[in-house]
């Protein structure tokens, strides 16, 4: 009863944990994707967080950082739930807490790699061909506005494909300590 209560309590910091990271993720991303592209800050972001009047020309990036937790903390819930709930298979909250921690790290890294491609993607691709999005009127820098547009959006995907990484690698660590349990006890 005590294992399990202690794993419960692991749950609900991973709950709690994963939220954190995504937002700590996103504001590193837009400090990244604000470098490549400030007119999708200034010319779109700032306007749809509602934070353009809050937004101090001599330090966007106070704003940038503001965009980026409130854009991906949420998507850090599911996550944490996802990976918690199966870092449950576990032996023991100890084992649950660092294999979940990884596994969360493990989702980070997927869907960093992933904005990377859709960068990539957006930059010597969908800026030659063309989007459907809105974008505004008066860009300067068209070509980089779309990478980064397309960088976000890759980045999403990548939360997704990196929350089933992170499934994964905590299965497997669960497989690992198993056979190191089994050959010790034989």
């Amino acid at each position: 009863m005590k294992n399990k209560m202690k794993k419960f309590l692991i749950l609900l910091l991973i709950i709690g944990i994963a939220p954190l990271m995504g937002g700590l993720y996103g504001i590193l991303n837009d400090q990244l994707t604000y470098t490549i592209s400030p007119e999708y800050y200034t010319k779109f972001k700032f306007y749809q967080f509602g934070l353009i009047d809050l937004v101090n020309d001599t330090n966007p990036r106070i704003g940038v950082s503001a965009v980026g937790f409130l854009a991906t903390w949420w998507v850090g819930l599911p996550i944490g739930i996802i990976l918690g709930l199966v870092g449950l298979i576990h032996k023991n909250s100890k084992q649950m807490f660092y294999v979940s921690l990884r596994a969360i790290l493990v989702t980070v890294i997927v869907a960093f790699i992933t904005g990377l491609i859709g960068l990539a993607y957006g930059k010597f691709y969908l800026a030659d061909t063309g989007v459907n999005w809105w974008l505004p009127e008066n860009l300067i820098d068209t070509r980089n506005f779309i990478a980064v547009g397309s960088m976000h959006n890759f980045s999403y995907l990548g939360g997704l494909t990196g929350v089933i990484a992170g499934m994964i690698y905590s299965i497997r660590q669960k497989q690992k300590y198993a056979k190191k349990e089994k050959n010790a006890s034989a």
